[in-house]
This record gives C-alpha cells, structure tokens and sequence, in this order.
C-alpha cells in the first residue's frame, strides 16, 4: 500500500475522527488501484467514507463523489503531472 500524497494526518480527513479506513478520491473502473498507487487517497471513518447518512458520506453522495474526483486531479496535476497525463491515466478530466 502507497503513502497517501494528499496528507500526513492519521485523522479521518472529513471529521477529524478516528481513521478507519482509506478514501480513494479517484475511484471506479479501476481507478481505485490506480489511485492507491499514485498515493490519491485520504484517511477517512466509516461514517465519513460509506456508512453515515446521504449526505455525511462520500460515496453514494453525487456531489461529494465530484468534489473528490476534482481533487484527486487537481493534487495529481500539483505533484505528479499534467493534465493530458492525467486523462490518459484516468479516462477522463474532472477540472
């Protein structure tokens, strides 16, 4: 498993609450691993990530999900490379 490039913070990134598992901020038709191994994931709670309410989660959430994706690319443009890179690599630009 890859370092999250995103933060250092051992917290649920969302609530501050304890971690409990991954978010990968680019995921679907296999952009989950590609995401673990570009380091596009953030420490989440269960309730944060899948398990809460609608609009306390991120999947299942349409906006949250959008915002994620936006931000998986927008950090992999700051660090990793360019946005032509990102669409080959991703399928598609979310900015």
């Amino acid at each position: 498993m890859s370092k999250s490039i995103i933060t250092d913070e051992d917290r649920c990134f969302f609530c501050g609450g304890k971690r409990q598992c991954d978010h990968h901020l680019l995921f679907g038709m296999g952009n989950r691993e590609l995401a673990e191994k570009d380091g596009l994931k953030v420490p989440s709670c269960n309730k944060c990530h899948n398990l809460g309410q609608i609009i306390e989660r991120i999947h299942e959430n349409p906006m949250a999900e959008k915002l994620s994706k936006m931000l998986g690319q927008a950090i992999y443009e700051a660090k990793i490379g360019t946005r032509d890179e990102f669409r080959r690599r991703y399928g598609k630009s979310y900015l």
